[in-house]
């Protein structure tokens, strides 16, 4: 879609640089023009053509560069595009004022150059002060007892990356007691496209489906209700990218964010693109119980394991337990002796003997 606007503005452009330069070339020339040429309606096609074969071989680097200039701006803060952006007008408002007495002057060669000089150092000065002095300009156009109670009473989540969710953490559902706990600072970014899957999950005919959407849909409402947390809907979509999961990557790595999941696939993925993490299941497997081997737990053999004797157990956190020789013991509790433990992004797993 950006290709095609991209091309047709080279058309456009092209169509009026042809009406505009053409007669000018003829008359320093002096060339002869057949008089079919002399028809602005010709030289606009022409020109249009010419710059419509030029724009097959430019507009894969103008894309580039409008979407390198668009993840600058989607990094950059509010503060500074809104400041830097008064900035500019004000500095073009000045630059246009200075000029003012310099077309009455009647040169216009020296008229033309100064007007692109002063526009050009007005416009970057105006956009510099209002860049580097927006702090000052906040504080001018705020009350003191109101920045004070702010600075009391709420963070600044300016200097904190921002945290962005995915769907299954969403479904999980234990990020919104996270939340409530406070261990999450910043703003949560919940992305559009996230949302449309979780809808798109929730209108399943599959029941199961359909409860887990409905599930994360109550998650978020829950979310946006805390106080201690700042929420954001992303409205962007990158239409480039068909998989949410590379969605979520582009728009960490745009944002400068953190990317909450508890999916190891998604986990892995990020890594390797030098996005950083916070999984879900990792949290929970460090704030459980250490357990060592030697030591004795009490658990209760619910079934039979995949190898020849083996029973497993569960504790309350939901850790598995695989018991040796544990067959024989199904449906009781017992004491078991822990003989060693694997720890993974997946999960935890005991291994134990009966006592």
């Amino acid at each position: 879609m950006l290709k095609r606007i991209v091309q047709i503005i080279y058309v456009l452009i092209g169509s009026s640089l042809g009406v505009l330069l053409f007669p000018i070339f003829f008359h320093l020339f002096k060339a002869h023009v057949p008089t079919f040429f002399q028809s602005s309606y010709v030289q606009a096609i022409c020109g249009a053509i010419i710059f419509f074969i030029l724009s097959l071989w430019l507009v894969d680097y103008t894309v580039s560069f409008i979407k390198y200039i668009e993840e600058k701006l989607l990094r950059a803060p509010i503060t500074v595009i809104l400041f830097g952006s008064l900035g500019l007008v004000f500095g073009l408002i000045v630059a246009y004022l200075i000029l003012l007495p310099i077309d009455s002057i009647g040169l216009k060669s020296l008229s033309t150059v100064l007007q692109i000089v002063i526009t050009i150092l007005f416009g970057y000065l105006g956009f510099q002060v209002g860049f580097k002095k927006r702090e000052e300009l906040v504080s001018l156009f705020s009350l003191p007892g109101k920045n004070k109670r702010k600075n009391i009473e709420e963070p600044d989540f300016q200097d904190i990356p921002v945290k962005i969710l995915d769907t299954s953490v969403i479904i999980d559902g234990r990020i919104a007691d996270i939340c409530q706990t406070g261990f999450i600072e910043g703003t949560v970014v919940i992305p559009q496209f996230v949302l449309a899957e979780l809808q798109y999950i929730a209108d399943s005919s599959d029941t199961l489906k359909r409860n887990r959407g409905r599930r994360g849909l109550d998650i978020l409402n829950r979310i946006q209700k805390e106080n201690s947390v700042k929420v954001e809907i992303y409205e962007g979509d990158f239409e480039d990218i068909p998989e949410v999961d590379a969605k979520l990557v582009k728009l960490a790595k745009v944002r400068s964010g953190i990317l909450v999941t508890n999916d190891f696939n998604l986990n892995k993925v990020s890594e390797l693109q030098q996005v950083k993490v916070l999984n879900i299941n990792d949290l929970a497997n460090a704030i459980k119980p250490v357990v060592l081997p030697g030591e004795v737990i009490q658990a209760f053999v619910v079934k039979e394991g995949k190898e020849n004797k083996q029973g497993v157990a569960y504790l309350d956190d939901g850790t598995m337990i695989v018991v040796e020789d544990g067959k024989d013991v199904i449906g009781q509790r017992i004491d078991t002796i822990v003989t060693s433990v694997l720890q993974t992004s997946a999960g935890r797993m005991i291994f134990a003997k009966v006592k």
